[in-house]
């Protein structure tokens, strides 16, 4: 079949009011992004729809771009004909004709958005519908539960006919709803929240930190191919902030508070990230924490690490067991570079018997007491070393020359 169009719908844009166009118009920012390899399409935006015109362009590797965008709930192929009942009907039964799967029960389902053509909308339906069975003898039109659904779209410039809805990812597009930092480790959770921030239309800059020479430079590596296909989700390049934590990291395991080493670290990075947020106008810390997950996970750890920022900590996989992160994770085909065997800071110096339920005048005593350790801080922002990765450009990275300091 061919199809000379796509059409877009949106999902919770349709709620956004008077916000309605803003959210939009970055909705078309964000499909040209993802068309860019596709030089021959254009594009045509109607009231809560959006049309790319594929002008040539096989439909399929565009349906599978488009798909995986935030913003859009679903996409369907299309075919345009002038708007002439004979020119309509043909093309319904051309549409029939070139499935690959046989239905039992279908009905036509019309829309008259130009009220001059001579046919309504319940007459269209049997008109085309009639023209259709002749052709398929074993068919029964079901107007309730139909195996398929032919849409037929009436403008006065061209009628559009389609069948097929195809699920996407739903959201909000790109950048809606503002900057936020996510903490990206390099294990499974971090990945997915990352990705489901996105969905919520966060602009996201990724922090990983490393312990050199304590973890290896594939560790940092695997954290890169993981920014990289988050940046196929966004449209766009991720910045990438490398934090060397070496000597934070170390003066903390030799501080004689071993139960508190999981905590002191984790303040730690939020101090550090809360001070690149700053640099960058960022309004929020993306983790990837599961409530109970790990000890510094429950819900006393958690409020203790908090306590460190004063951004909005951003948690989607709270409420999450770890099977359903793992599902999601395979989705986005993240997993398998998680599961890579290269440790991060994370799991260096883990105690025996971390506490599960800190004291927080305590935990800020310790650190008060540590010699250094706003220095060591500061040094280790100004020491972060800042990368754009990038989806399309797999083997590939550039330094970030912007000077955010």
């Amino acid at each position: 079949m061919n199809y000379d169009r796509i059409v877009l719908r949106y999902g919770d844009l349709t709620m956004k009011g008077r916000n309605r166009k803003v959210f939009e118009d970055k909705m078309l920012k964000s499909v040209k992004r993802a068309m860019k390899p596709f030089e021959q399409v254009t594009y045509w935006r109607t009231y809560g729809r959006l049309y790319v015109l594929l002008n040539g362009t096989p439909h399929q590797p565009v349906i599978d771009r488009l798909k995986d965008l935030f913003g859009i709930v679903s996409v369907s192929p299309v075919v345009s004909v002038p708007t002439e009942l004979s020119a309509i009907q043909a093309a319904a039964l051309e549409v029939m004709e070139s499935l690959d799967w046989t239905p039992k029960t279908f009905k036509v389902n019309t829309k008259r958005a130009w009220k001059g053509f001579a046919h309504g909308s319940h007459e269209m339906n049997h008109l085309v519908g009639g023209h259709i069975l002749p052709r398929f003898p074993e068919l029964r039109v079901d107007v309730r539960q139909p195996e398929l659904e032919l849409k037929v779209d009436i403008h006065e410039e061209a009628t559009y006919l389609y069948w097929d809805s195809i699920p996407a990812a739903g959201g909000f597009p790109y950048g809606t709803s503002g900057k936020a930092m996510l903490l990206l480790s390099g294990g499974i959770d971090s990945p997915v929240a990352g990705w489901m921030a996105l969905r919520k239309g966060l602009e996201l800059e990724a922090v990983h930190f490393h312990s050199y020479p304590f973890t290896s430079v594939q560790a940092t590596e695997k954290v890169k191919t993981l920014a990289k296909r988050l940046s196929y989700y966004s449209g766009v390049p991720i910045r990438l902030h490398l934090v060397p934590f070496t000597d934070i990291q170390t003066k903390i395991a030799h501080g004689n508070q071993e139960n508190l080493t999981i905590t002191l670290m984790r303040r730690a990075m939020l101090r550090i990230t809360e001070q690149i947020a700053a640099k960058v106008k960022a309004n929020g810390i993306v983790t990837g924490e599961s409530l109970g997950q790990v000890a510094s996970q429950t819900l006393s750890s958690m409020n203790v690490i908090g306590r460190a920022a004063v951004l909005p900590m951003i948690k989607p996989l709270i409420m999450m067991d770890k099977q359903e992160i793992i599902e999601i994770a395979r989705k986005i085909d993240t997993f398998e570079t998680s599961i890579l065997p290269f440790e991060d800071c994370c799991t260096l110096f883990l105690p025996k018997s971390p506490s599960t339920n800190p004291n927080l005048r305590v935990v800020e005593r310790v650190e008060s007491s540590m010699e250094d350790y706003d220095l060591l801080i500061q040094q280790a922002v100004e020491g972060t070393e800042t990368v754009l990765l990038s989806y399309n450009e797999p083997q590939s990275e550039q330094r970030d020359e912007e000077d955010w300091f």
